[in-house]
């Protein structure tokens, strides 16, 4: 009993001086119970809404403001004269709502009329809004005691085709993968050099600093265009995955990893040993993960999540690559990866400067 009591401390101490380890026995657990309490004990994040009346009718009004009322719904207007699908494409929104000329009339002698509710159902804002609309339009038709609905809500998904769940999910994940390997693995790889004296036997080559980061980043960009490619063909031939990868999205992947490349090198500079390094990593990269929008929409967060959503540059990759592969909106992608690219030559040119071949 005595040896298992010795080995059980000599292990626990070892485990602890594992920066990586100690990080996910307590710093990961209390990073998400506050990320997620942030996200889903809060009552004051709504969906927004953005509602075309086509009617302009008194009982449209009263519906739309109804909609408003029910707590769940920020309803933003789109102007009547506008093309929806279009606007859709070009402010790229997750959800809207139509309502049809004649919806008052119908209203009125209860007459069967459409409604449609165009979004991204993938998301769970889509699912949000569709309830609460429903319940409006339940409301609506309260009345009728005994008889057979006549508003009738059709939804239809966003973007140039029929796309189905497994569409939205894939450039999430594509951002996913763009982030972990590169950062992860780089910031241990320069912790590393650095505490073995590594980088000072590099300076005694005819290697340049730019020269050893640009070889780093290549070889990711090489390992996440397989990665990405191998996880796509698997979506297609699992899942019959409709969703296209686009030049725009070839540029935003090979932008995202010379970011997240760079963020590794430079995280991993400033500490001497991998786990370390790993730790650091790990404390910046979950958090990045949960709150830019790849696997929970932006607009369920609370309104300081999503102001700290706006500086993680995940956020834009992933916005990015859903704008170009889903809503097909060029010019909203375009925007993105330069955002991408502009923080991407930043973190190049801070792990260049900081970098340093005399050191240990």
């Amino acid at each position: 009993m005595s040896r298992t009591f010795a080995d059980f401390k000599a292990y626990g101490k070892s485990y602890m001086r594992n920066r990586s380890g100690a990080f996910f026995a307590f710093g990961f657990p209390v990073i998400l119970i506050l990320i997620f309490g942030a996200i889903f004990s809060t009552s004051t994040s709504k969906v927004t809404l953005y509602v075309q009346d086509l009617d302009g009718s008194p009982n449209s009004q009263l519906f739309i403001d109804n909609l408003g009322k029910t707590g769940m719904l920020d309803v933003k207007m789109v102007p009547a004269e506008v093309n929806l699908d279009d606007y859709i494409k070009e402010k790229s929104i997750t959800v809207a709502l139509q309502i049809p000329s004649g919806f008052g009339a119908a209203v009125i002698s209860t007459f069967d009329v459409n409604i449609t509710l165009k979004g991204d159902p993938s998301q769970s804002t889509f699912g949000m809004a569709r309830g609460a609309v429903e319940g409006v339009a339940s409301m609506t038709m309260i009345g009728r005691i005994g008889g057979s609905p006549f508003i009738h809500l059709n939804a239809e998904n966003i973007g140039s085709t029929q796309f189905r769940y497994i569409d939205f999910f894939v450039p999430g994940m594509i951002g996913f993968i763009t982030l972990t390997s590169p950062m992860f693995s780089m910031a241990s790889v320069c912790a590393e050099y650095r505490g073995r004296g590594y980088f000072k036997l590099l300076g005694s080559t005819p290697l340049t600093k730019s020269e050893w980061l640009m070889a780093k980043i290549l070889w990711y960009m090489v390992l996440m265009f397989s990665s990405i490619a191998l996880m796509y063909l698997v979506a297609v031939a699992a899942f019959s995955a409709k969703v296209a990868i686009t030049p725009l999205a070839i540029l935003l992947i090979a932008a995202g990893t010379f970011l997240f490349t760079s963020m590794g090198m430079f995280l991993g500079i400033f500490v001497s040993n991998p786990e370390s390094a790993a730790a650091i990593a790990n404390a910046i990269g979950f958090p990045m993960m949960f709150l830019s929008g790849t696997f929970f929409p932006l607009e369920t967060m609370p309104a300081y999540m999503q102001a700290i959503a706006g500086v993680l540059p995940l956020t834009y990759l992933t916005q990015g690559l859903r704008a170009t592969m889903v809503l097909g909106n060029d010019v909203m992608a375009a925007v993105d990866l330069g955002i991408v690219f502009v923080i991407g030559i930043v973190f190049f040119v801070l792990a260049a400067r900081a970098m340093s071949w005399k050191g240990k």
